[in-house]
């Protein structure tokens, strides 16, 4: 494996699942499961692993400390990509995402991630109930077999 988007075709044989491991203040990791696609950085342009969350602990942990890697597999067959965690959202606020820019961004990123939805009013709604936050993985090292 040597790009993102080699690792990520990995994740959509499996409906964009990954799991997500992150650092815990003891050193510690902490892992879940996931959906995730690869998207397109709205300032930076660049290709990014994307996903949208509302985990406490996960965030917690991304915000005091954005290392993070991410692991998609298929079978016997796995792809790591690690990298640094960017976060957007109500409780993370960018200077060029406001909130009808970031209602829209949830979006992208779960269709990205391989999510449909045949109520797009509501699930704008449970995404700002829930104060969702969207995760940009800019990779570092992608590596695997």
């Amino acid at each position: 494996m040597k790009t993102l988007e080699e690792a990520a075709a990995l994740g959509r044989e499996d409906r964009g699942l990954i799991v997500i491991s992150t650092l815990r203040a003891d050193g510690t990791i902490q892992s879940s499961l996931v959906n995730s696609g690869v998207f397109t950085h709205p300032v930076t342009g660049q290709q990014v692993l994307a996903l949208v969350t509302n985990g406490r602990v996960k965030l917690a942990n991304l915000r005091a400390r954005p290392q993070v890697t991410a692991t998609f597999r298929s079978g016997w067959r796995w792809a790591s990509v690690e990298g640094h965690a960017e976060l957007a959202g109500p409780d993370d606020p960018k200077p060029w995402l406001d909130e009808e820019k970031l209602r829209l961004l949830r979006r992208e990123v779960f269709q990205a991630a391989g999510g449909d939805h045949d109520n797009w009013d509501e699930y704008d709604r449970v995404m700002a109930a829930e104060r969702r936050t969207v995760v940009f993985i800019n990779p570092t090292r992608i590596y695997g077999n």
